[in-house]
């Protein structure tokens, strides 16, 4: 007896084990009303239809451990992907190491001048990354000059992300290992949960506070950037309107894994189960015959029962803590 009460404490007391526990669930609920639902095809497509929001998610991740938040991200993605679009449209690079290359350097641009405005400007998080969603959604518009490149355009580059090619996968995987690694066992992932944790507590240590914000949404803007070229690989098109509104399943992949909008809380294990659970909805909805019209609401009150669940498991793991405080 005592045992299956250690056995649910320690279910219970993990948010990672009980994002787990929520992901067989749904698993095993639309396997059962979709059969089809884990053949390999479609495992495949879970991962490449959603390898952007799993990308991007990572740099949220940084962004929130500080209390911060970014939803400039998809306009990031779009304004990088319109260029490195246009650049093989009017045969300026077509190599695609250099057009990765170009693409990342362009989105980290953008999350530096995000970083300087909110960390040396003091501007809130929210209301700078809104500034930044409209500029850089207006300058793929006005660069784009109401053109798009098409997949004749890139055609050759489309080969990296094309069906059945291992580069976004490949792509995912590292960016996983490493920032699990980071996050873990460096000196700069910790000044990150620091900083996030208590600020003025960070700057008394010795941590430079505005340094760490600007080094998060510099990272957050090198994903996004990254994530649009390889939204221009995946999906052989480039348009102004990329990924639009897609900000709030990055945002969701987070906090559905445990991330605290307070900062300070949150972990690269639990972002890949809260972003695979927001590619499984959105994969599983048209599967299990919701009608279009119905699958927002349907995957927002999904979302909504996963954080409440991930409140309470909180809640059960802070009550633990304060009672081994106690004794």
């Amino acid at each position: 007896m005592n045992k299956n009460k250690s056995l649910i404490k320690q279910i219970t007391g993990s948010r990672e084990a009980s994002l787990v526990i929520v992901l067989i669930v749904l698993v095993a609920v639309i396997s059962i009303m979709s059969p089809s639902f884990l053949s390999p095809t479609n495992i495949s497509q879970i991962f490449r239809n959603n390898a952007l929001t799993m990308l991007m998610a990572l740099g949220m991740l940084c962004v929130m451990l500080t209390a911060g938040i970014d939803i400039s991200i998809t306009s990031t993605l779009a304004f990088a992907g319109m260029i490195i679009g246009l650049l093989q449209k009017y045969d300026v690079i077509h190599n695609t190491f250099l057009l990765f290359i170009i693409g990342t350097l362009i989105g980290a641009i953008c999350g530096v001048i995000n970083g300087l405005i909110i960390s040396k400007g003091k501007v809130a998080p929210i209301i700078c990354t809104m500034g930044a969603m409209y500029i850089w959604r207006g300058m793929a518009y006005v660069i784009s000059n109401n053109a798009w490149a098409s997949g004749a355009d890139v055609s050759g580059f489309s080969d990296f992300g094309k069906e059945g090619s291992i580069g976004p996968y490949v792509i995912l995987v590292i960016a996983y290992v490493i920032f699990f690694v980071v996050m873990k066992w460096t000196k700069f992932g910790r000044k990150i949960y620091a900083v996030g944790s208590n600020e003025e507590a960070a700057r008394i240590s010795g941590i430079n506070v505005e340094r760490t914000k600007i080094s998060v949404y510099a990272i957050m803007g090198l994903l996004a950037g990254l994530a649009g070229v390889l939204s221009v690989s995946i999906y052989a098109s480039a348009q102004p309107n990329m990924q639009y509104g897609k900000e709030m399943d990055v945002i969701a992949a987070c906090v559905i894994g445990g991330v605290s909008m307070n900062g300070g809380r949150g972990s690269v294990v639990g972002t890949f189960l809260g972003a695979l659970i927001i590619a499984i909805i959105a994969k599983a909805l048209p599967l299990v015959g919701i009608d279009a019209i119905a699958q927002n609401l349907v995957k927002g009150v999904i979302i909504l029962v996963v954080v409440v669940l991930n409140v309470i498991t909180q809640r059960v793991m802070d009550k633990q803590a304060l009672s081994r405080r106690e004794m």
